[in-house]
């Protein structure tokens, strides 16, 4: 085997393992949705069984119906957000980036009500940038994940969009207890995780690749001293217009 045939072998190679990677994390994410949305959909089960055993008293009836129609509506309003995102893993298009952020909120809804985290979102409104949806929905996501993970109970979730004339920025902040040093230059790595029996550590890996796919950066910053302890995940994309090629 000559040295180009070697080369664009070890390409192909790359290339076949990066995709079972991003199968990985598409895997986790559906999972992540699924879990989402079985709790509405386990209380329509439990009002549908109410309203049978009460179906002759008709204020009953229309209550247990009400409460049925706001849990489709949870499950709804999921599937339409996140899954409007999704489209050929080829297609690139423009994204409003506050709604990208809103729709991967919305995957996590229910650990964020159960741990009482605070949101604190500002949002640049004309921020944009021209990417795959549902890639840039995963990276996302997994940022928020990993913060919703590390927070206590009452913790601080920071979410901020920013555009600029050379950037649009996403950044993802949360007053958790903090990356050790000691592990922070891995936590890019392919299957390095700090999750002790959670996860196959490619969240970030798979995240980084898709950002830099996108001619991005993402970068991280931790904390783990008492009283300033916390993460902060920064993705920096060229806003629609200015994206260079390789």
């Amino acid at each position: 085997m000559n040295e180009r045939s070697a080369i664009g072998n070890d390409r192909w190679i790359n290339e076949q393992e990066m995709q079972h990677r991003r199968q990985i994390m598409a895997g986790q994410y559906a999972a992540e949705i699924l879990h989402e949305i079985s709790h509405p959909l386990e209380a329509v089960a439990n009002y549908a069984y109410l309203l049978q055993l009460d179906a002759a008293n008709p204020e009953s009836v229309r209550k247990y119906c009400q409460m049925i129609d706001e849990q489709v509506s949870v499950v709804l309003r999921i599937a339409q957000q996140t899954l409007s995102f999704y489209h050929p893993a080829a297609r690139v298009e423009e994204i409003a980036v506050p709604s990208l952020v809103e729709a991967a909120l919305t995957v996590h809804q229910r650990n964020i009500l159960e741990k009482r985290i605070r949101l604190q979102k500002r949002y640049s409104g004309e921020a944009t940038l021209l990417a795959n949806p549902g890639e840039m929905l995963q990276v996302v996501s997994n940022l928020i994940a990993n913060a919703i993970d590390a927070l206590p109970i009452d913790g601080t979730l920071h979410l901020r969009v920013t555009s600029r004339r050379k950037e649009t920025t996403i950044l993802v902040v949360d007053n958790g207890h903090g990356i050790p040093s000691s592990v922070a230059p891995r936590i890019f790595e392919p299957f390095f995780t700090t999750k002790r029996g959670q996860g196959a550590g490619l969240g970030l890996a798979i995240s980084k690749a898709i950002v830099e796919k996108n001619h991005g950066r993402i970068r991280s910053r931790s904390t783990t001293r008492p009283g300033r302890n916390g993460t902060a995940f920064r993705v920096s994309l060229p806003p629609v217009g200015r994206t260079t090629s390789r």
